[in-house]
């Protein structure tokens, strides 16, 4: 199997129990970042979504998630396609969360971009509807 191959396969198996299991598959989803993994977010720290400041090394990325399960509550996370080449995967998704404190449901389109080495991601980048979040998450 090709690397482009393997790391789409990584994926595939991490998207489908993110999915599952609403957000709760942490431990799974950790393990395919590097140590030393640049993660970044369109949100980019945000006031209404500190959590999405660019995060750098697994630690960093944690604290992502943990922000991200702490204010909202996940509807779904549905993959409509994978493009893997070279070192690459491109994920082309929609997801749908609640905001905690407001009730308010945001649900949007959503693309990730990760870049592997040595079957690790080395970075990551996501692309969503930030005004819908936002909104999402103001009274």
């Amino acid at each position: 199997m090709s690397d482009a191959a393997a790391n789409k396969a990584l994926l595939e198996l991490v998207y489908r129990r993110w999915h599952e299991s609403k957000g709760g598959a942490i431990d799974e989803l950790m393990h395919v970042f590097a140590d030393t993994v640049t993660f970044g977010s369109l949100a980019d720290g945000a006031e209404a979504a500190p959590f999405t400041a660019t995060a750098i090394g697994k630690h960093e990325v944690k604290g992502y998630f943990d922000g991200l399960l702490g204010a909202w509550s996940m509807i779904h996370f549905t993959v409509d396609v994978m493009i893997a080449e070279g070192d690459r995967v491109a994920v082309v998704c929609s997801t749908a969360w609640t905001n905690k404190a407001t009730g308010k449901v945001c649900e949007t389109p959503k693309v990730d971009v990760w870049r592997f080495e040595n079957g690790r991601a080395i970075s990551f980048f996501e692309y969503f509807d930030t005004a819908r979040m936002f909104a999402a998450a103001t009274a």
